[in-house]
C-alpha cells in the first residue's frame, strides 16, 4: 500500500551506500551507484519540496569533480617518463618557506584522471547524502530523535529545507515574472526576483516562529542544573572514548585499549548522556512512524552492499582501487557491482509514495455568493 517510508530507513540505506563507496575509486563501480541513486530517487521521491533538490547535489557534484581536477592540474607534482603529456601551465616561482609545492608546469593525463576519479568518488557521496535528504522527510525524522539532541535536530531540519524552499520560491517568482510579461532578463531581472524570494523568507520565518512557539518549543523540563552538568560530563566524555576508539582502530600500532574497548565505554557514556539529558523535554508522539517488513528490507540492502564491499570475498581487492600506471580501462568486478545492484533493490522494496490530496473546490452557488 502507498506510504511514507520511515526517515531513519533511508537514512542507513544512503549512509551505508556512502560507506561503501569510500572503499572504492573504480569509475564503473562509481558511475554505478549514480545510476542506482537516480533509478531510486526516481521511483520513491515524492513531491514536497526537499525532493526536487537532487538535481542540485549532481550539480555540487560535477563542481567537486572540476574542482578537483583543476587544483591537480595547478599544483604539479611532477610526470614520470611513461606519462601521456598533454600540456604545460607557466610555472610561478614561490619562495623558500613555500618550498615542496610548486605553481604551474607540465600536465599529464594520469594525474588528470587519478584526480578525476578521487573527485567522482567524493562526489558520489555527497550524492549518497542528497539522496537521503530527498527520500526522507527531515520534518519526520526529527520526530524520532532523542530528547537531548531535538533542539539541534531542528536547527539541522530548518537548514535543510531551506534550500530547496528558496529554489521554490525563484521557481515561483520567475513564473509570476513571466506571467505578467517581464521583458527583463540577466542581471536587470535580478532585482526583481531577489526582493519577492527575500520577503517571502522572512514570511516563512515568522510563520516558522509562530508555529514552534505555538507547540512548546524551548520548553524547559524538570531538569536541575546538577543533572545538565552531569549530561554535559557524560556527553564529553563519551565523545572523548569515540575518538580514542576510532584512533585505536586505525592505527595499528596503538594500544588495545584505545579500540573496541575504548569505543564501547564511549558509546555507553553517550547513550547514557541523551538518556539523561532527554529528561528536560518532554514530547508526545502523534502517529508514529511504523517500523515494517520494509523499512528492513531497505536498510537491510544498504548494509550488505556496505559489508560486501569490505570483506574482500570472491573478487580481487585490486580491482576496487584500479592503477593508471600502467593506462589502461578498469574491470569491472561482478561482486562489488552485485552488491551496488542488491542496494538498487530498495527502489521497489520500499513502498510507493502517497499521492498528494488534490485540492477540489467547491462549486460556487448564487447562496455562497
Amino acid at each position: 500500500m502507498p506510504r511514507t517510508l520511515h526517515p531513519v530507513a533511508w537514512w542507513i540505506w544512503a549512509l551505508a551506500l556512502a560507506t561503501a563507496v569510500s572503499r572504492t575509486n573504480n569509475p564503473l563501480l562509481l558511475f554505478l551507484v549514480l545510476a542506482v541513486l537516480g533509478y531510486v530517487i526516481t521511483l520513491r521521491r515524492t513531491d514536497a519540496p526537499w525532493a526536487r533538490g537532487f538535481t542540485y547535489y549532481l550539480y555540487l557534484a560535477l563542481t567537486v569533480v572540476a574542482i578537483r581536477v583543476v587544483f591537480r592540474a595547478v599544483f604539479a607534482t611532477g610526470i614520470t617518463p611513461h606519462d601521456h603529456y598533454l600540456f604545460s601551465l607557466p610555472r610561478i616561482p614561490t619562495p623558500d618557506w613555500y618550498a615542496g609545492i610548486q605553481l604551474g608546469g607540465p600536465v599529464s593525463l594520469e594525474a588528470l584522471l587519478s584526480a578525476a576519479t578521487d573527485g567522482l568518488r567524493l562526489a558520489c557521496m555527497l550524492c549518497c547524502i542528497g539522496a537521503a535528504n530527498t527520500l526522507a522527510n527531515p520534518k519526520r525524522a526529527l520526530r524520532v530523535l532523542p530528547g537531548a539532541l531535538y533542539e539541534l535536530g531542528v536547527a539541522v531540519t530548518v537548514s535543510i529545507s531551506v534550500a530547496p524552499q528558496l529554489v521554490q520560491s525563484v521557481q515561483r517568482v520567475a513564473r509570476a515574472r513571466r506571467l505578467r510579461a517581464g521583458r527583463n532578463k540577466g542581471l536587470k531581472a535580478l532585482r526583481g526576483i531577489v526582493v519577492p524570494v527575500l520577503e517571502d523568507a522572512l514570511e516563512r520565518s515568522l510563520r516558522l516562529a509562530a508555529a514552534m512557539d505555538s507547540r512548546g518549543y524551548g520548553r524547559a523540563g524538570s531538569a536541575t542544573p546538577r543533572s545538565r552538568r552531569l549530561t554535559g560530563a557524560l556527553m564529553l566524555l563519551g565523545m572523548c572514548g569515540l575518538c580514542a576508539g576510532a584512533y585505536g582502530l586505525l592505527d595499528a600500532t596503538a594500544p588495545k585499549l584505545l579500540g573496541l574497548p575504548a569505543l564501547a565505554v564511549g558509546s555507553v557514556l553517550c547513550l547514557a548522556g541523551l538518556r539523561l539529558g532527554g529528561r528536560r523535554v518532554t514530547r508526545t508522539t502523534y502517529r508514529p512512524d511504523p517500523w515494517r517488513f520494509a523499512e528492513w528490507a531497505v536498510a537491510s540492502c544498504g548494509v550488505l552492499s556496505a559489508v560486501l564491499l569490505f570483506v574482500n570475498v570472491g573478487y580481487n581487492p585490486a580491482e576496487l582501487n584500479p592503477s593508471i600506471y600502467p593506462l589502461s580501462w578498469p574491470t569491472l568486478p561482478l561482486v562489488p557491482a552485485a552488491a551496488i545492484l542488491l542496494a538498487g533493490a530498495a527502489g521497489f522494496l520500499a513502498p510507493p509514495p502517497s499521492a498528494p490530496t488534490p485540492y477540489i473546490t467547491a462549486p460556487r452557488t448564487e447562496e455562497a455568493a
